[in-house]
């Protein structure tokens, strides 16, 4: 069984919406299935990645791409990964790569931009977005070079004010939506896997910003008082990132998991494709889209891992509801057929 769980970045998920507090979710759910597709926002939490080994790791734009039947992926053992770093390379990104190579195993070079990659971070209609400069000059650059995957370590402009209130109050990560806009620019171009990392570029002479974290944080977002440089969960998703190659196709997917509220191109894909989507009630989000009459509806991702060994063992989910649905009936008739909703009490009653 292969599945698919999305939690789309900068909309304010309550659950893996903020720095990789998807990770359980995904964690869960890849216990139920084979393989376990999903995307970059819902495990990487700075410099913790705890994807488990049947856990695929697909750039946004290119899982899209996938369940449209566009590309299929091919898997691998291992993948060379390009670093790319505005100038000057900070001695944060060198050491996160030299950790990577240490204990994952990768093969890993960095790449300093002649032109830097510019994000600017901001909010439009209760989603996080932003705008992106450089990535052209930057496709052109890395091109030279021979790769597998993309990790990008750039800052990120983020208004003060509006990161300050984050790290003390939550909400809204401002951070994730133009990451996002970001690695698909870029991977749509180079049809290679792409994820971006944020380096952290606030100095000492900010106190207040600098030091946020000696004081106790949404356990949500900790994930980021405790790293260093945010790089290594990138590093580690795409040290076996699938390729775009020939492999495993839409065909091959059971089911796709979502949060409330949130309809794209991901679950258009599945309708069309009569692939079951799996919408969990806990996990709302702050967009309002109206949820289609084909989605499964369940309270939470426990119950949602439930439906998912349902359908793995082909057992119907009514029936094992106590007390049992109703049984229905079609009787034939001279004037068509005719639909019947029968007890299960009183089927027994009839035999």
């Amino acid at each position: 069984m292969i599945g698919v769980l999305i939690i789309p970045t900068g909309i304010g998920a309550e659950i893996g919406g903020h720095a990789g507090d998807g990770n359980p979710v995904a964690k869960l759910i890849a216990s139920c299935c084979d393989k376990l597709i999903t995307h970059p926002n819902v495990v990487n939490a700075s410099d913790i990645n705890e994807m488990t080994e049947n856990t695929l790791y697909v750039e946004g734009s290119i899982l899209d791409r996938f369940l449209e039947g566009k590309i299929e992926l091919e898997e691998t053992k291992s993948n060379k990964i390009l670093v790319a770093a505005n100038s000057p390379i900070t001695n944060d990104t060198i050491n996160a790569v030299s950790a990577a190579r240490a204990t994952i195993g990768i093969d890993a070079e960095i790449v300093e931009l002649e032109i830097p990659l510019e994000m600017e971070s901001s909010f439009e209609h209760n989603k996080a977005t932003g705008e992106v400069t450089g990535w052209k000059e930057l496709i052109k650059q890395v091109q030279e070079y021979k790769f597998d995957a993309l990790a990008i370590h750039t800052p990120i402009n983020v208004d003060r004010e509006v990161l300050l209130n984050y790290y003390k109050h939550g909400g809204l990560n401002p951070l994730g939506g133009v990451e996002a806009k970001a690695s698909k620019l870029i991977a749509n171009e180079l049809n290679k896997p792409v994820a971006h990392a944020p380096l952290e570029d606030v100095t000492m002479e900010d106190q207040e910003l600098y030091y946020i974290y000696d004081r106790i944080i949404d356990p949500r977002i900790a994930p980021e008082a405790i790293s260093n440089c945010y790089l290594h969960s990138v590093l580690k998703g795409l040290f076996k990132a699938p390729r775009i190659g020939k492999g495993l196709s839409v065909k091959d997917v059971d089911f796709l998991i979502t949060p409330m509220n949130c309809v794209g191109r991901p679950h258009r894909a599945c309708l069309d494709r009569n692939i079951p989507v799996i919408a969990v009630k806990e996990n709302k989000t702050l967009l309002n889209d109206k949820m289609p009459d084909e989605f499964i509806l369940v309270e939470n991702y426990l119950e949602a891992a439930g439906m998912i060994q349902a359908m793995k063992t082909g057992i119907s989910p009514k029936s094992v509801h106590r007390p049992l649905p109703y049984t229905t009936i079609h009787k034939s008739k001279k004037d068509g057929i005719k639909s019947l909703i029968l007890g299960q009490q009183s089927l027994r009653k009839n035999k």
